[in-house]
């Protein structure tokens, strides 16, 4: 059945094939990935940020030490930072972002290069099908133009097969990004101006 798809939907087929399987490859790795970043999971951390905004150094220290969030050392930085050193805080959070963004570039370029793929065999199909149509000259038989079509429409199917569910994946993994970006953000900016007004005071916190 794979070898008949493959033969009626020809290179632009196995191209949409080798896609999907990359991307559900990329899609699998970025979930193990942002599992063992824990992203998502930053409970521990927050209540650190919270305890620091109310002036509990205990609690701030306590709750870091529980913290397995991959943020937990920007938030270590902060603590011993001046409101000067946003910039640079910003900069510590972006490039743990970037590493966890590596590979969503391509989830993206295959959501809008499948469509194109597949309506590229569509076209190849069709000039097939109009020229099968002219040899066959005054014995037209109109199942050899129907046959040509269905066949040239399958790799439009595909890509719209593999774009939408490459689509959906991608926009997933970008919301999650966006909410961990939110949540640096806030942590950041908490750290740097609590209410509880203080000197900054560096301090080492184990973390697991």
């Amino acid at each position: 059945m794979l070898r008949q798809i493959i033969a009626l939907g020809g290179p632009v087929i196995v191209v949409l094939m080798v896609s999907s399987i990359a991307v559900l490859a990329i899609a699998l790795y970025k979930l193990w990935q942002f599992r063992v970043a824990g992203v998502g999971r930053h409970r521990a951390l927050m209540q650190a940020v919270q305890a620091w905004d109310a002036g509990d150094d205990s609690g701030t220290n306590a709750y870091l030490s529980r913290s397995t969030s991959y943020l937990t050392p920007v938030v270590e930085m902060a603590l011993g930072a001046g409101r000067d050193d946003n910039d640079r805080l910003i900069s510590e959070a972006e490039a743990r972002f970037a590493r966890l963004e590596r590979g969503l570039r391509i989830l993206d370029n295959v959501a809008q290069l499948a469509p194109l793929l597949g309506l590229f065999g569509t076209v190849l199909g069709m000039i097939e099908a109009f020229q099968a149509l002219q040899d066959a000259g005054s014995q037209v038989d109109p199942s050899i133009l129907a046959g040509g079509i269905w066949v040239a429409l399958m790799t439009t199917a595909a890509g719209l097969a593999v774009a939408m569910p490459t689509s959906i994946i991608h926009s997933w993994l970008e919301s999650l990004m966006d909410a961990e970006r939110g949540v640096a953000d806030q942590a950041i900016q908490t750290v740097l101006h609590p209410r509880a007004e203080r000197e900054a005071v560096p301090r080492q916190a184990a973390h697991a």
